[in-house]
């Protein structure tokens, strides 16, 4: 068998012919012995196919997998020659030809030509002296004849049957011998055709061969705009942008392939232990996926504009750009970029705007008379941001109907498109951004822009659009400078919540985690009102240098597509599905009796348990205490520095009382203690929580050093 086929074994990637002629990559599932053949199979339109091949034609299209090759007798060739005498004697003594023993029955496969087939031709022994001369005798002479007599005899008896076995074996022979040149021409001209059409000068140009080899095998059916916009309370879609100039520059492959408006393939290059690399090419299915040519005008047509209807009709939509830093997400949401000059007006921010003046005019709405507030704001490290106040550091406070409250966040009232534009690049202008290996200026906090429609001063509808920070940070988590950990700890967190809160929604769980994150918690009245749909822009980076974290991106959007139900799921199941997605059984009132924040941090790490290691919970867990104990040491002592300019002026008055000649010592100094009983007692107090706010440094510290981050597993 290991003769038979080669070097083909199950799992080999091989080259094969379509019945129209297209050649492609499979890869052998089975290996067939009996009629020397091979199953294979590929994916095509996002199905697995496949067919039985003949081992000829695999070999014919893929030398590098054939066996090697041993030299057939040639009929041209004559065989060894053997000496007359003994063939002569022989055939005389026996009156019949030479043929194998009956044991040694030739295989199909390898047919041998039986020895009196052979033309039977004398050995030219070497010049010998020549012996003395002598006469034969009469005997000897009609011996001679008569054994002449009987090889000219047996050779014309056999002469026809033995021609017609031997025709057999040689065409046979032929056969081969012709299959085999015909494949050695294929192999040339494919060497040819490769030389042509790949520069070998391009880094792993192989890889880039085995790619157009499985596009070429492909049926492509973008998204038009002529597709029909499907209703969806949660949408799930992905979006390639083209490689950059930098990607270019190093000329580094794209991986990336949308053969259709719902599919994303990754040509993901392996190796082998033998170091033969191939590609293992993974699958994804979304709600939509667009290609690198594809503008945000598309893009928002099937994503953020099906939203904006949702906000008239009283309802919370959002939509957020998610992936890894450098992958398009601010190109989508703020605008296309000329150098570090910023085209607001085309982004998903200014677009929703435009659709949302649009729907005002319609006479439906305009009874309504609704005026069109917006809010601008970034959440980094834990901590809220005004981005249309100067950056004014904002509180986010519970009020006393469980309502999330964003404290001091400043709401500009708009009146056109141009209005929006302007507060886009205000805060676009002051938004906190940092240096990353994908990006000289990347974007490292969740940055929020809201459109609110209000009526009469009440809110009737709100629109939330997000361009989170990087997906890949939180890789930094170790790292030792410790604003980069906190930094990374937080958008990690905050991500891993968003996916958490996108569950509870599509599922209708009884409990959702929002206070596990600054950002889930200032989106909760997204996640909880039955009017509330959400859009995710996955953004994916084409290049091979990204692929970790393309799959990594690709495998977070699906996670959150997978886990939604379809509404008219939900309808025919009633309370048997909603006992089938209850994951918690926990109840609200216990959910009420416990730390809210705390145990909502737990819940998102053991509903995570394959990215989540137990160190990078208690590093999450003292990530948060030390955000919590933060801003109850800055309060404190923001509260002490007002008791302390109170403090100054009773002491300004209290010293101008000992100016006067009769002034009252005792009153003097049991005031005096007073304030000095205060300042101490306050004092005191902020001092402890101070030194409470150092270990609990030092324990965040601690934490990171020992975190053992778990890879997040393949779908």
């Amino acid at each position: 068998m290991a003769s038979t086929f080669g070097k083909i074994v199950v799992g080999t990637y091989v080259e094969i012919k379509r019945s129209d002629g297209r050649i492609h990559q499979a890869m052998v599932t089975s290996m067939n012995e009996d009629n020397e053949s091979v199953t294979v199979e590929w994916i095509e339109n996002g199905d697995t196919k496949g067919k039985e091949i003949d081992l000829e034609s695999i070999f014919a299209l893929n030398p590098d997998v054939s066996p090697d090759e041993e030299i057939a007798p040639s009929p041209e060739t004559p065989p060894p020659p053997t000496p007359t005498s003994v063939k002569v004697s022989k055939i005389a003594k026996n009156r019949r030809t030479i043929a194998p023993p009956k044991n040694d029955t030739p295989s199909k496969d390898n047919r041998a030509i039986p020895i009196r087939a052979r033309p039977l031709q004398p050995q030219q022994p070497e010049p010998a002296p020549p012996p003395p001369v002598q006469q034969p005798t009469q005997f000897q002479t009609q011996q001679q004849q008569q054994n002449e007599s009987s090889l000219q005899l047996i050779s014309r008896k056999e002469s026809g049957q033995l021609s017609r076995r031997k025709s057999n074996c040689v065409k046979e022979v032929e056969k081969l011998q012709e299959k085999r040149e015909r494949r050695r021409l294929q192999q040339q001209e494919l060497r040819e055709k490769r030389a042509q059409e790949v520069d070998t000068t391009v880094p792993n140009y192989e890889i880039l061969y085995m790619i157009r080899d499985f596009r070429a095998s492909l049926d492509y059916r973008p998204l038009t705009t002529a597709d029909v916009i499907e209703e969806h309370r949660i949408c799930v879609c992905v979006r390639k942008r083209p490689l950059n100039k930098k990607e270019l520059t190093m000329k580094d492959l794209d991986v990336i392939t949308i053969p259709s408006k719902d599919v994303v393939m990754v040509h993901e290059p392996k190796q082998k232990v033998d170091l033969t690399r191939y590609l293992e090419n993974q699958t994804f299915r979304f709600d939509y996926a667009f290609d690198d040519s594809s503008s945000n005008e598309m893009v928002y047509r099937f994503t953020a504009r099906p939203l904006v209807e949702t906000i008239f009709e009283r309802g919370m939509a959002t939509c957020f750009a998610y992936g890894q830093t450098g992958s398009g997400k601010t190109h989508t949401m703020g605008g296309d970029f000329s150098g570090k000059n910023q085209d607001c007006s085309k982004g998903i921010y200014a677009l929703a705007a435009r659709d949302v003046f649009l729907m005002l005019k319609k006479p439906n709405y305009k009874k309504l008379e609704l005026q069109v507030y917006a809010t601008f704001f970034e959440i980094y490290s834990g901590k809220v941001f005004d981005l249309l106040n100067c950056k004014a550091k904002l509180r986010v406070l519970e009020d006393g109907k469980q309502q999330v409250q964003v404290v001091g966040l400043q709401e500009k009232q708009v009146k056109c498109t141009e209005d929006v534009l302007k507060l886009i690049e205000v805060g676009n202008s002051c938004r906190t951004s940092g240096q990353t290996s994908a990006n000289a200026h990347s974007s490292r906090s969740h940055a929020v822009f809201q459109i609110i429609l209000r009526k009469k001063g009440k809110m009737h509808g709100k629109f939330s659009l997000i361009d989170l920070a990087g997906n890949e940070r939180g890789a930094d988590t170790s790292s030792a400078d410790r604003q980069t950990r906190l930094e990374g700890a937080e958008i990690n967190k905050s991500l891993l919540a968003l996916k958490e809160c996108i569950r509870a929604l599509g599922r209708n769980k009884p409990h959702t985690p929002f206070r596990a994150s600054k950002l889930t918690q200032v989106l909760r009245d997204s996640f909880i009102g039955e009017n509330s749909r959400t859009c995710m822009i996955a953004t994916i980076s084409p290049g091979m240098t990204s692929c970790e974290n393309t799959l990594n991106t690709l495998r977070y959007a699906n996670r959150v597509k997978e886990l939604t139900v379809d509404p008219n799921q939900v309808m025919e199941g009633g309370r048997a599905n909603n006992h089938a997605v209850n994951q918690l059984d926990v109840s609200d009132e216990e959910w009420l009796s416990i730390s809210p924040q705390r145990d909502d941090l737990k819940l998102l790490c053991e509903q995570n348990e394959e990215e989540v290691s137990p160190q990078l919970f208690t590093f999450h867990e003292a990530v948060s205490q030390l955000v919590e104990m933060e801003e109850q040491v800055l309060e404190d002592h923001r509260a002490v520095f007002q008791e302390s300019i109170r403090w100054l002026e009773d002491e300004k008055v209290l010293l101008e009382m000992t100016e006067e000649v009769d002034y009252d010592v005792e009153s003097y100094a049991t005031q005096l203690e007073q304030i000095l009983d205060q300042k101490i007692d306050i004092l005191t107090e902020l001092r402890d929580k101070v030194k409470s706010f150092r270990s609990t440094l030092q324990e965040e510290e601690q934490a990171s050093k020992q975190i053992n981050p778990k890879r997040p597993r393949a779908l």
